[in-house]
């Protein structure tokens, strides 16, 4: 073999480098000739910001939809209070409640309510069946219902 065949490079080998000398690789694109620089391009970047506006705007819902949650719970939680506190009257009183329905306000916790009571005849005439209802401020949204009973005093 001749000294020059052995120095022969297949086709298309890259040849060997010389000291100092470095080469940039070039991605295989249409022609060879196209590189890419790092970073990324306008579209990609308006596509990863639409991504990024949808999921910050559920995120935004959801936050906005637990907050309406909290304060709905806080207003029954408070609204079953009243209808509590007006049972626990009525068992406390020293008087048998009348029947029929009554009406009226009670304040709770800086909130407002309006309270509607009924009181009905049971089987056992030593009872009676009352049932509270109470409402928002406006007397237009039931908010709450408890009943129970009210014991004749024994004299």
């Amino acid at each position: 073999m001749s000294p020059a065949a052995a120095t022969r490079r297949p086709c298309g080998a890259p040849r060997p480098m010389t000291q100092g000398e470095c080469r940039l690789r070039r991605p295989a694109g249409r022609g060879g000739t196209r590189h890419r620089r790092g970073g990324f391009t306008l579209l990609e970047t308006l596509v990863a910001l639409a991504i990024l506006a949808i999921a910050l705007s559920a995120a935004y819902r959801a936050v906005g939809a637990t907050t309406l949650s909290a304060a709905g719970l806080r207003e029954r939680t408070l609204a079953d209070w009243v209808a509590q506190n007006r049972l626990a009257e009525i068992r406390t009183s020293e008087r048998f409640p009348s029947l029929g329905r009554d009406r009226g306000r009670s304040h709770q916790a800086g909130t407002d309510f309006v309270w509607e009571q009924e009181v009905r005849t049971t089987p056992n005439p030593l009872f009676r069946q009352v049932d509270v209802t109470v409402f928002d401020a406006g007397g237009e949204r039931s908010l709450a219902r408890l009943s129970g009973f009210a014991v004749r005093p024994l004299r």
